[in-house]
């Protein structure tokens, strides 16, 4: 109930008390004292002593009223807190923020909270037309226009390099040209570990020899590969030396089957001889390199020099080669991709 209609209704009653008594009290005996504890009160009309009990009730009524309205209003404020807070903890969920610990002080918010603080959630579609909320609106458009190719401004969520929306935005802005591979490469501290590498990645494929090596910190497996595709290519051939390939290829740790797929690419653009010379030289720093040696060596049909390999090898190595030779012994002619 209203303490305004309460107050309205107490002194309604008051007065219909107040009335009739009066109205049934001879006149003469309407008055009477009263003896409060030793003090004697001032004489009233019956009327009035008997409206007193009513206002008491009320002045006690609208004490409790107001008190556990301030305890509503206080739990009521909890509430509200925790709901801007759930807020808060939907956007940080949205904008994948890695460190997400928000404290809630009610029970349900913070079940609620902490589902949300350990999920990932982020929006499937746009919802702004769904939601009401200005800053879950905000997110998600943000989030949209990312989508949609557009750079936009991150600086008010406060969002660290490696997060995946600031990897999205330097990303459409290496594609709208607003940022060159260049200064990417060259503020390495600026960028996500990702979006790095996919510059890397297109860098590569038309960069110079010289452009290549500067970067040789960024080299990948996958971007090796590429480099080596472009030796003696028709669209963006490149002119390497044995020295600048082992310098890339020994600048990354490559294993057995690595090796054997750098072999496999070389093999459709450099000379035999070279190719033998490149791996002859790895494998002298490099046991990984062995296999793929034996590869090169096999597959350019130098037995003699593959099969010296393997005499001096241990008797539990290179069986798979050593598998080969036997049957190539036999007359039996097999691919040696069948045997890597």
């Amino acid at each position: 109930m209203q303490i305004k209609r309460y107050t309205i209704a107490s002194f309604i009653l008051m007065v219909l008390v107040w009335l009739f008594i009066s109205n049934y009290i001879p006149q003469g005996t309407d008055k009477i004292s009263i003896d409060f504890f030793g003090i004697q009160l001032p004489s009233f009309s019956i009327a009035f002593w008997s409206v007193v009990p009513v206002f008491i009730l009320y002045l006690a009524t609208i004490i409790h009223f107001s008190f556990y309205a301030i305890l509503g209003s206080f739990k009521l404020r909890k509430y509200e807190k925790d709901y801007n807070k759930l807020i808060e903890s939907i956007v940080d969920a949205y904008l994948g923020k890695a460190d997400r610990n928000h404290t809630f002080k009610t029970q349900r918010y913070k079940l609620l909270g902490t589902l949300i603080d350990h999920s990932t959630i982020f929006p499937n579609k746009d919802i702004t037309s769904l939601v009401s909320d200005s800053k879950i609106n905000n997110v998600v458009k943000t989030i949209e226009d990312l989508k949609n190719g557009k750079v936009v401004e991150l600086k008010k969520f406060g969002l660290d390099k490696n997060n995946p929306l600031t990897a999205q935005n330097d990303r459409n802005r290496y594609k709208n040209g607003d940022v060159m591979a260049k200064e990417i490469l060259s503020s390495k501290d600026r960028y996500s570990t990702e979006l790095i590498s996919e510059v890397y990645m297109d860098f590569v494929k038309t960069a110079p020899l010289n452009a290549i090596e500067n970067n040789i910190k960024f080299l990948t497996v996958e971007t090796l590969y590429t480099i080596l595709s472009r030796i003696n290519a028709d669209e963006n051939p490149l002119d390497i030396s044995n020295a600048s390939l082992k310098k890339l290829i020994s600048s990354i740790e490559l294993t057995s089957s690595e090796y054997i797929q750098v072999s496999r690419i070389l093999s459709k653009s450099m000379i035999p001889e070279q190719r033998i010379k490149l791996f002859d030289t790895i494998a002298e720093e490099k046991t990984e390199a062995i296999d793929a040696q034996l590869y090169t060596l096999f597959d350019l049909e130098v037995n003699e020099s593959a099969n010296e390999i393997l005499q001096n090898s241990q008797e539990n190595e290179y069986l798979n080669f050593k598998s080969y030779k036997a049957l190539k012994d036999c007359n039996k002619n097999f691919s040696i991709e069948l045997f890597v």
